[in-house]
């Protein structure tokens, strides 16, 4: 019997969304198991490491959580006998774990730490000091004795400065070290430098390089990285004697796709060298394929079920592990054997029920700058049959950077609204990464306009195909995605609707109170200040709140440092000052990005709410 769409009976919950859809964080072969990362919403979002052994490797109260560069990433690591090494969330120390044992600190307190790796029983980490002025960071070598941790001083410094660092690699005689260094004018994606420097020698090298990514040495004489002089990140391959380049750096297996995006944390790994000289590479093109390029160039497809943000984080002979999410598969960690391509799910991983959960649909439109990437999730139940008569309704997704993008994964948090009658369009706007740096760059100096114009392009081209209610489409988005939604809202005639989750609204008090890695991102989105502030005005919604005429659900969390509350409570009071519909949820304890489990049911719930009412029909929750 058909039913109206968002009225459809859904098995996807709130509740259930929010316990079962943790967040996997880095994974290592250790001894005979595998152990991973893993968020525990229950427990306020705190990072635990679990072992394939079947038992918690990091018990509660601890959480393994970095926060250097802001964003954190790479905090934890083992060793191969056991030894857990990770960032304490709330003091930012680092610990060791010895199996049996109670965590002990290993550095002292002040510093922060993330981007923690294991190398020939060398514990190296990128340290972040915020209370020196300039605040200053480093690549730092902990000692394993515990030495450092009264005494700072006895921490090893390799580098040091007050501009960022990222992916320290010894090379495999431990004479060398190889980093990744920008230095914060510019945002990594845009020029960062890989440098190379003897250990315990005051001769740093920079390589020639223009926005590189995770040095690797292939042997003694050998470095790898990504870099992008042209397009596309693509592996590079560069002799050295000693730490000088001994010739120029060749690109090793050039393609239409990327390996690399943008480096908002330290944890990411995109590809990982074999001891034979073989590399095992995640490409991106739109979606991630991962595969093996043979010492000749040669590259063979893994035929790997993820698809999305895969991460190489480690290897162990001519096994890799792989973490990711996938357009058919739930997010998960695979062991994957290289030779034989036997693929194992350590965790998650399983297929999805396709009559649930069937593959996004790729969709292209014309926008006002290019084509525009987009994935189409239409509304799907096996159990209900759809109106004849009627469009559904579709609520336009928008990521968050904005340099980042979406892959068109599997979601339970999808299909909490597909289920239910509601299609969902993920949209890849101009400046997403993951389609090349010339689309990346057409958000250059313009973001409130042409990634507004690639969303209404987007939400339009589905409606005139025939997909979509064109009255019932809302808009939703997190930060920077919420700056969108807003800005969109603000353009008006296409959405009936608008959800901005922590959103950006006032683009002067972001420059004003955002920390140190983004000091500089509006420069290029934007402009510089003060030269373009009266463009910071005119673009930001909160200035142009009185054109916002639908109804608008804001969702803030009360301690987030990057965009405070007060941000989303202009434009409240601006809504409420001309009678606008509208509701605020204030979340006490949350920062930017919901990670407790009632915050997570809460928003979703107030979420389909919100929908319900404003298009008119009552949804099971």
């Amino acid at each position: 019997m058909p039913q109206p769409f968002g009225t459809w009976p859904s098995p996807f919950h709130a509740v259930d969304i929010a316990g079962a859809a943790p967040r996997i964080d880095g994974a290592r072969f250790v001894r005979d198991e595998v152990w991973w990362g893993e968020s525990v919403p229950a427990e306020g979002g705190r990072i635990t490491v679990r072992s394939s052994a079947g038992h918690e490797v990091l018990p509660a109260p601890w959480s393994a959580r970095s926060r250097v560069h802001e964003y954190g990433g790479g905090a934890w690591t083992a060793d191969a006998h056991g030894i857990l090494y990770f960032v304490e969330a709330r003091d930012q120390r680092v610990h060791r774990l010895v199996p049996g044992g109670e965590p002990e600190p290993l550095t002292a307190a002040g510093p922060a730490h993330g981007g923690l790796r294991v190398q020939d029983g060398r514990l190296l980490a990128v340290r972040e000091d915020l209370t020196a002025e300039p605040h200053r960071r480093a690549i730092v070598e902990i000692p394993l004795d515990g030495s450092a941790a009264g005494d700072a001083a006895a921490t090893i410094v390799h580098a040091e400065g007050p501009g960022f660092f990222a992916h320290p690699a010894l090379s495999p005689d431990g004479t060398r070290i190889a980093w990744v260094q920008w230095s914060g004018e510019r945002m990594p994606w845009e020029s960062a430098q890989v440098h190379v420097a003897s250990v315990g020698a005051d001769d740093d090298a920079v390589l020639p390089s223009h926005a590189a990514l995770q040095p690797e040495w292939a042997d003694d004489r050998t470095l790898l990285y990504s870099d992008i002089p042209d397009d596309r990140w693509t592996l590079h391959r560069i002799a050295l004697d000693g730490v000088s380049p001994a010739g120029t750096a060749a690109p090793v297996g050039p393609s239409d796709a990327d390996t690399g995006y943008g480096l908002w944390v330290l944890g990411n790994r995109w590809y990982r060298p074999l001891a034979d000289g073989r590399i095992v590479a995640v490409r991106t093109n739109g979606r991630d394929e991962v595969v093996v390029i043979d010492r000749d160039g040669d590259i063979r497809p893994l035929g790997l079920p993820c698809d999305g943000h895969v991460s190489i984080d480690d290897v162990s002979g001519t096994r890799v592990l792989v973490t990711g999410n996938g357009s058919t598969v739930a997010p998960g960690v695979w062991s994957v054997e290289v030779d034989s391509g036997e693929t194992v799910a350590v965790v998650g991983g399983g297929p999805v029920d396709s009559a649930w959960m069937p593959a996004a649909m790729r969709i292209v439109v014309d926008g006002a700058s290019g084509p525009v990437h987009a994935f189409a999730y239409p509304p799907a139940n096996p159990e209900i049959a759809p109106p004849a008569d009627e469009l559904p309704p579709y609520i336009v997704f928008v990521h968050g950077g904005p340099t980042a993008h979406v892959t068109g994964a599997a979601s339970a948090a999808i299909s909490y609204y597909t289920s239910r009658g509601i299609g969902v369009l993920d949209v890849n706007y101009g400046g997403s990464t993951g389609y090349g740096r010339a689309y990346r760059e057409r958000l250059d100096g313009k973001w409130g306009i042409a990634d507004v114009d690639d969303v209404l392009a987007a939400a339009r081209g589905l409606a005139e195909a025939g997909l979509a209610d064109p009255d019932r489409l809302a808009i939703r988005g997190s930060s920077a995605g919420g700056w969108t939604v807003l800005c969109a809202l603000v353009r008006g005639g296409v959405f009936a609707a608008g959800i901005s989750r922590y959103g950006v609204t006032d683009l002067r008090a972001l420059a004003a109170d955002t920390h140190d890695f983004e000091k500089n991102y509006l420069d290029g989105l934007v402009g510089p200040l003060p030269e373009a502030e009266a463009v910071y005005v005119e673009r930001s919604p909160l200035t142009n709140a009185d054109r916002i005429d639908v109804p608008v659900l804001l969702l803030q969390g009360a301690d987030d440092p990057v965009v405070p509350p007060s941000q989303s409570e202009g434009v409240r009071d601006a809504l409420a000052a001309r009678g606008i519909d509208h509701e605020y949820v204030l979340y006490p304890g949350e920062g930017h990005g919901f990670r407790s489990a009632e915050t997570i049911v809460d928003a979703l719930e107030r979420e389909l709410g919100f929908l319900g009412r404003v298009f008119g029909f009552t949804s099971t929750r």
